[in-house]
């Protein structure tokens, strides 16, 4: 029995699964293709595949979004969750789930209070990991030699900067020409300042030694790629000090927060950047007259101090009155001081010339020699006993040194040295076959490198005049040419040359 039999609409037509999920996912593309979507991001997840996956969603329902891996990249910011997006795309149905979804290919923030909302998480991000905190922040240097700039190369800002510059100060500048809004703005910013960090210091081209990134004012829309995280970080990262002068004095972007120096405009950024040369020139001026003056004002105290110790010493009279009668008295007494010295030397010479009369010297002269005639007479004596003692020695030695003794020690030399002959012999055989075979080594070794092992091979040396030819021009000039050829020369006349 049929169950379908009394079943109304007998005549309708089947239809597998896979038709009715192809055409729904025909009439969900066809319908509706390409739309628009306004909501807020759920979850978001990306794959290890590379595709991005989040939810779109508002009050009453949710869209099922996805971004295949090639067109993550393509997009001007990655979704994050609670944030609220308009996402364009084509819609989408899946027949082995039965599922339909937005194949999501731009998104972009929707609305300023959006943007300002995402904007104070990212701020709170970075703050919380330390990268606003002014202990991170460099110095400015003084003068720097070469200013690198980050702006566009379009519009007023670069202009405004090197006539600022100009007027100020001139520098080395090195622009960076990057795009100041739109999708292309953040990444070329961060290529920028890493790259100016790359350069090496006295390189081809010169690492700066002071980064402006700046740009004019507009929406918050138009600075965005200034709040973006990467620039942010790269910025904070740089190890070259940084100015931002993004916008005008009441626009704040990310960037603002993490750089050295915030300028209000770019005009400012080039003054905060370097001094005004006018004005060091003329504190340079009044700081050599204020050196002078000072100079001169010491000089002037030192000789008013020294004419005051001038007149608190006493006169040179008085310094040298006491002195003076001291030597007077000391010139009084010397005359008198010499003449009783005279006397007492007198009498001392007295008193010694008495002891040398002549009796005396004779008998002290006769005991002199009276004692040299004795110990000559003992040193006779004793010269003969050394001389004998001399004589048995020479004796004792020469009966040691007899014939028959020198023959035997002769003998005994003469069978040493037969025994040490053949030694001797084996090592200097030895000793010359090595240096013969490494003389043969050497031998082998210049007949390897040398020219003549390369005539052997089938190869020639040309000689004209006396000099080796080796181009055609050469050969062309010579009288004669000398060919040497492995077996012997040969030579040709100038007239046979080709």
């Amino acid at each position: 029995m049929d169950l379908f039999d009394d079943t109304p609409g007998d005549n309708t037509p089947e239809f597998s699964v896979s038709e009715i999920a192809g055409t729904v996912k025909k009439l969900i593309e066809s319908e509706l293709g390409w739309v628009r979507v306004k909501g807020e991001v759920g979850r978001v997840v990306l794959a290890r595949s590379g595709h991005m996956y989040f939810d779109l969603k508002d009050d009453k329902s949710v869209l099922a979004c996805m971004t295949w891996k090639g067109q993550v990249a393509g997009l001007a910011m990655t979704p994050e969750e609670g944030m609220e997006v308009i996402v364009e795309g084509k819609m989408t149905a899946s027949g082995f789930q039965s599922k339909f979804g937005l194949n999501a290919q731009r998104i972009a923030i929707a609305g300023e209070g959006a943007l300002m909302a995402m904007l104070e998480k990212r701020k709170k991000k970075l703050a919380a990991e330390g990268l606003f905190d002014d202990s991170e922040k460099q110095p400015l240097p003084y003068l720097p030699e070469i200013i690198g700039v980050v702006t566009s190369l379009q519009g007023a800002v670069i202009r405004d900067i090197l006539h600022r510059l100009r007027d100020r100060f001139p520098r080395k500048v090195l622009i960076w020409p990057v795009a100041v809004q739109g999708e292309a703005c953040a990444p070329e910013v961060t290529r920028a300042i890493d790259g100016f960090n790359a350069l090496t210091p006295g390189g081809a081209l010169p690492r700066p030694d002071l980064i402006i990134v700046a740009r004019g004012g507009g929406s918050i829309e138009d600075l965005w790629g200034f709040n973006e995280e990467s620039v942010a970080r790269a910025a904070a990262a740089s190890d070259i000090p940084l100015i931002s002068a993004v916008g005008h004095e009441t626009d704040t972007t990310l960037i603002d927060f993490v750089s050295d120096k915030r300028a209000p405009t770019p005009t400012a950024a080039a003054e905060m950047a370097v001094p005004v040369r006018m004005e060091l020139i003329a504190g340079l001026g009044n700081l050599e007259a204020r050196l002078a003056r000072a100079v001169t004002r010491g000089i002037e105290d030192r000789r008013q101090k020294y004419a005051g110790l001038v007149r608190v010493l006493p006169r040179p009279e008085s310094l040298l009155a006491d002195p003076s009668q001291r030597l007077d008295r000391a010139a009084e007494r010397i005359p008198r001081a010499l003449g009783l010295m005279a006397a007492q030397k007198r009498s001392d010479l007295l008193k010694t010339a008495a002891g040398l009369r002549p009796g005396v010297l004779r008998t002290r002269i006769e005991r002199e020699n009276e004692r040299i005639i004795d110990r000559a007479g003992r040193m006779s004596t004793g010269l003969t006993r050394a001389v004998e003692r001399k004589r048995e020695r020479l004796r004792t030695t020469a009966a040691r040194l007899r014939p028959a003794r020198l023959v035997d020690e002769t003998r005994r030399q003469a069978e040493a040295l037969q025994r040490v002959s053949p030694r001797l012999k084996a090592v200097f055989s030895a000793r010359l076959k090595s240096m013969a075979d490494r003389l043969a080594a050497l031998e082998r070794t210049r007949m390897t490198l040398g020219y003549q092992a390369t005539l052997a091979r089938g190869y020639a040396v040309v000689r004209g005049n006396d000099a080796l030819i080796t181009n055609v021009g050469a050969a062309r000039k010579a009288d004669t040419l000398e060919i040497e050829f492995a077996d012997g020369r040969l030579k040709v006349d100038g007239q046979k040359k080709p």
